[in-house]
């Protein structure tokens, strides 16, 4: 993180859904010889094991030669966070507000400082943020609705408090950034986020890249942004290409066989984020 800072690029972080998205993200960090993060949330981690996707991680690294970390993403409770500290993720994300919306920001706080000391055990970087993050990792229907998402806007002196109070690696703020593929591109506040990286000297990622205009990650890696988290972009291309594909073999039954398309248009769309970070020829052995 400290070499993007100084590099001026971002870290794309990308969820997995299974092994065929790893696989995804790892053939991108070839092509494009950028240094990767893979996530996963609750639901995956209940579906593949923390430990599986360490060794399917470490395994692919070894093959290929990338530089890929793991990001345990919206930890929804301290012992969840822990648990992927003591797994040997480099990233913890500990999120309380997103599985309890009344948290105060007290305990959030409270949280998140158990969480950081616990991370000094193995040196994994800690992100979070004060408040609930809105939006879901879907394909939405509904228009942004502006005026109510402005109301969670970050805030240069919230967002001080909270570093300070928390000790954090990195923060994790709300400029118009929000969950999930929206009918209508995302606008962010890049004014605001200017205001944010001068008012602390962590690093701060992007949660909801995902249907985001090109030109706001170009903008808010030249800011000071170091991680952009993508997930509904790609569960996009990956689900209408396999539909497609199925479409047009109806007959096929060995499922390996219909997965190299779906495969190929997951990376394109992780090649073009890497691409808009700034990351692409940053990877080092």
């Amino acid at each position: 993180m400290v070499r993007a800072r100084a590099e001026h690029f971002a870290l794309g972080a990308f969820n997995l859904d299974n092994q065929e998205t790893l696989r995804a993200v790892a053939q991108a960090a070839v092509t494009r010889q950028a240094p990767v993060l893979v996530e996963i949330s609750q639901g995956e981690v209940d579906a593949l094991g923390l430990e599986n996707v360490r060794d399917m991680v470490d395994n692919y690294k070894a093959i290929l030669g990338i530089e890929m970390y793991i990001n345990l993403d919206h930890s929804p409770s301290v012992a969840a966070a822990k648990a992927g500290i003591d797994a040997g993720y480099e990233f913890i994300h500990i999120d309380i507000s997103q599985a309890e919306h009344g948290a105060t920001e007290e305990d959030i706080i409270a949280a998140t400082r158990e969480v950081v000391e616990y991370a000094k055990m193995t040196g994994a970087l800690v992100e979070s943020e004060p408040h609930y993050f809105g939006g879901s990792s879907n394909i939405h229907t509904e228009k942004i609705d502006y005026d109510e998402i402005k109301k969670t806007f970050s805030t240069p002196e919230g967002t001080y408090h909270f570093v300070k109070s928390t000790g954090i690696d990195t923060y994790a703020a709300a400029v118009g950034n929000l969950h999930g593929k929206y009918p209508v591109p995302k606008k962010l506040d890049l004014a605001l986020l200017q205001e944010i990286r001068d008012a602390i000297d962590c690093n701060i990622s992007l949660h909801g890249g995902s249907g985001t205009p090109g030109h706001y990650f170009v903008d808010a890696v030249k800011i000071g942004v170091t991680k952009i988290n993508i997930n509904s972009d790609m569960r996009f291309a990956y689900r209408t290409t396999l539909e497609q594909v199925l479409a047009d073999d109806p007959t096929e039954y060995a499922v390996v066989k219909l997965m190299p398309t779906v495969i190929s248009a997951v990376q394109k769309v992780v090649e073009s984020k890497i691409d808009a970070f700034n990351s692409t020829g940053k990877a080092r052995p």
